[in-house]
């Protein structure tokens, strides 16, 4: 798993944990009357169930990253998918904690709304959260070059590096040397170009801030010119937050 993944998925599992607890403390859906200990176990469990779920079925659907500029609807994808199997999980689990009545079919129709409800709400806040490019930073002074910059290809070291995109499973470099080609994953090479401020601007687009020169706009998408005379595609999905960082 990558970085970018791993901390996408801790960030939900801390937000699942965070909506369970609330949900037993305030004894949401006539939960109420169970001791407090059994709420936060179940509505915890649950939570955490549904979690690594969604995490199952979102690495499905970004498959390709197909949807990416259009967020809004793979999240109504992941919920839709979502709230089916949670669905017969809660009526599963309540049942079996609370009702001791066996397993009757004609009580799962009552959960459809409350785990629609929950399932709904917590697929727009991991959204809210999440929707931010992935960042890197300028080092301090005195501190070690960027470990990426290691890399380089030698007809390339020394040169200011404006960017690097994805083509299948390679990188192109885009410096004020060329470019060229490296076997690398784009979620490694972020990683490890901590220390040069830049940020995804796509799937497949890192851009080091320094090398914008501007910015164009058409057919609802924006693009930003670089250097060296190349230009960085922003996706939709980050355009909101990139604007409010004034790249453009």
């Amino acid at each position: 798993m990558t970085t970018l993944l791993a901390n996408r998925h801790v960030r939900g599992a801390g937000l699942a944990l965070l909506a369970g607890v609330f949900l037993a403390v305030t004894g949401a859906f006539e939960t109420g009357g169970a001791h407090l200990t059994t709420r936060l176990a179940y509505w915890s469990g649950l939570m955490i169930l549904g979690t690594l779920a969604g995490v199952a079925i979102s690495q499905v659907v970004d498959r390709g990253g197909w949807l990416e500029d259009r967020p809004w609807l793979q999240g109504a994808i992941i919920f839709v998918a979502l709230t089916a199997p949670l669905t017969v999980l809660v009526w599963l689990v309540t049942t079996l904690a609370f009702c001791r009545c066996g397993l009757p079919l004609s009580r799962l129709p009552m959960f459809i709304v409350p785990v629609a409800i929950v399932t709904l709400a917590m697929t727009a806040l991991n959204y809210a959260v999440q929707r931010k490019p992935q960042e890197t930073h300028a080092q301090p002074a005195g501190a070690a070059p960027p470990k990426f910059l290691d890399r380089l290809p030698p007809k390339l070291r020394g040169a200011e590096l404006f960017a690097v995109s994805a083509e299948d499973h390679y990188l192109r470099l885009h410096t004020s040397k060329g470019q060229d080609l490296i076997l690398m994953r784009l979620s490694d090479a972020v990683s490890e170009l901590e220390g040069i401020e830049g940020a995804r601007t796509h799937r497949s687009w890192w851009v080091a801030r320094a090398a914008v020169t501007g910015a164009r706009r058409g057919d609802g998408r924006a693009t930003l010119s670089l250097k060296g005379g190349q230009e960085a595609p922003v996706s939709r999905a980050y355009a909101a937050a990139l604007r409010s960082a004034g790249w453009f």
